[in-house]
């Protein structure tokens, strides 16, 4: 018999006395951990299979089901953690990369639970948003120190001379993350499109191409252009309202990409332009792209293919060095960068990767933002934040440390019900989001998702105005980059150095 070391992650306690056999368990679970035996009339539960989606838990009807953390009974040792001794067994039984989904869980520091926002006080009078406007409008793209008027003398004929960027003008300074199609599910595509549409926003289509359903959303599309080059032609590029190139991404910064060719359906195949049932592999670089100039290269040429009518920007992670690569970008000729801290989502990233590669994204912003001030740059590009935004607060903190918007993968997936099992890789999400199981992804409607996916853009919009207001600030741009309305607290010196803030209680 062969030796078996590894443990269940979750305990599944079903109390006898509320079970009524249902069976519900068992229809709502995609990882067969409930079993109905007709001889006992009772249903047993497996919890070695369970991945602690706690959907079985959610849908039973009697609340007869808790799933719980299992506490490992391994014996107590400050170097050799559970999950140390858990992974090697794991790689001993299969030889193979551990992979995981979602974003680290580690306990580095969260430097936005360190960051404290500003108030006005007397001297400086608040502003009520309930009474007063209150602008959290704002434009991606790259900017000119100087814009210039025409008046012919006529009183309301005043007309703008400068030839101004391509722009993309966002009603809240949030978008919704790259996720691809193939990564999540049709219907999780659709309901982020059909809320970045209503709501004036954009989504991000990830490295899987635009499904043919969700043209009609394409004005609100920023497209992108990966290694694999997925799904990308000149149709494909004029048709998004902005184009970004994909370097790098916060969760597996250096490696590319891989979706399981299971999970490459009809629907997929003719969207990624790929053979249906065959893995789509990212390469690690793009084979077009060694250096500075050859990124200036490509988006010169994508500029060109779209007649220069549409922002092109780049996506990196959060490296150790990124604010000379966000340099070398935008004299690049980007008009935005996307920076993904090492928090930030993925649908499956080895966990050694996730885990102990890049930086936290507040860091990486200041540096950045700090770096293009320095070199006088900063209005030729625009900054886009990512990697864990959890919510308004750290949208205005990320804005106030040198962002000019914010992009928001795993916080939208919630809104959708995503319960952060960390098992997005399997293709067997229970909720219907990452997964193509036509059975599992009925479980998400659109139409309900869109409306979740708009109450919390439109909270979080109303939380932004109060901030704001409360700091005596009647629009978001006037505190882009504003560090004066941060301070820290629990940080050293180095730390409050990097994020360009005081220690709170400083003036």
């Amino acid at each position: 018999m062969a030796l078996k070391l590894t443990e269940s992650e979750f305990e599944i306690e079903r109390d006898p006395t509320k079970c009524i056999s249902c069976r519900i368990c068992i229809k709502q679970c995609a990882n067969g951990v409930h079993e109905y035996n007709i001889d006992k009339d009772t249903i047993i539960s497996d919890s070695k299979k369970c991945i602690g989606c706690h959907r079985c838990e959610s849908m039973c009807p009697t609340g007869a089901l808790k799933i719980s953390e299992r506490k490992a009974q391994f014996k107590t040792n400050a170097n050799w953690s559970a999950n140390h001794i858990r992974n090697i067994y794991k790689q001993a039984d299969t030889g193979g990369v551990v992979l995981t989904g979602m974003g680290s869980d580690k306990s580095y520091p969260v430097y936005w639970d360190h960051i404290l926002f500003n108030a006005s006080q007397v001297t400086n009078p608040s502003i009520d948003p309930l009474r007063e406007p209150m602008e959290i409008k704002t434009f991606i793209g790259r900017k000119d120190l100087k814009i210039e008027f025409e008046d012919d003398g006529e009183v309301g004929n005043i007309k703008l001379k400068t030839e101004v960027f391509p722009q993309l003008e966002l009603s809240t300074p949030i978008i919704f993350s790259a996720m691809s199609y193939g990564s999540i599910s049709y219907n999780a595509c659709k309901c982020l499109a059909a809320a970045a549409s209503e709501f004036g926003t954009y989504f991000n289509t990830g490295e899987g191409g635009l499904h043919k359903d969700l043209y009609q959303y394409a004005d609100n599309a920023i497209v992108q252009v990966a290694s694999g080059r997925f799904g990308v032609d000149v149709d494909y590029l004029n048709m998004g309202a902005a184009i970004e190139i994909k370097i790098g991404q916060g969760a597996k910064p250096g490696i590319g990409g891989h979706l399981p060719g299971g999970k490459v359906t009809g629907d997929i195949s003719n969207t990624r332009m790929i053979p249906q049932g065959t893995d789509a592999i990212s390469p690690a670089p793009h084979h077009d792209i060694y250096s500075i100039e050859d990124l200036a290269q490509l988006i010169h040429a994508i500029k060109e293919a779209t007649e220069w009518q549409k922002p092109v920007g780049v996506k990196v992670a959060a490296v150790h060095n990124i604010a000379p690569v966000a340099s070398g970008i935008a004299r690049a000729g980007a008009d935005f960068i996307t920076i993904d801290g090492f928090r930030g989502g993925t649908g499956a990233a080895p966990l050694v990767i996730r885990d102990n590669v890049g930086i936290p994204i507040e860091l990486a912003i200041a540096s950045v933002d700090e770096r293009l001030r320095d070199e006088g740059i900063r209005q030729d590009v625009s900054i886009l934040a990512a990697g864990s935004i959890r919510s308004s607060a750290d949208v205005i903190k990320a804005i106030a440390l040198g962002a000019d918007a914010v992009c928001i993968g795993t916080a939208a997936l919630i809104a959708l019900g995503c319960h952060l099992c960390q098992k997005c890789y399997t293709g067997k999400c229970n909720w219907g989001i990452a997964t193509q199981d036509p059975y599992l992804t009925g479980r998400l409607n659109p139409e309900t998702g869109t409306r979740r996916l708009l109450n919390l853009l439109r909270a979080w919009s109303l939380e932004l105005k109060e901030m704001l207001g409360g700091a005596g600030i009647n629009a978001i741009e006037s505190l882009r980059g504003n560090r004066e309305h941060l301070r820290g607290i629990n940080l050293n010196d180095r730390e409050l150095l990097i994020l360009g803030i005081k220690h709170a209680g400083e003036t």
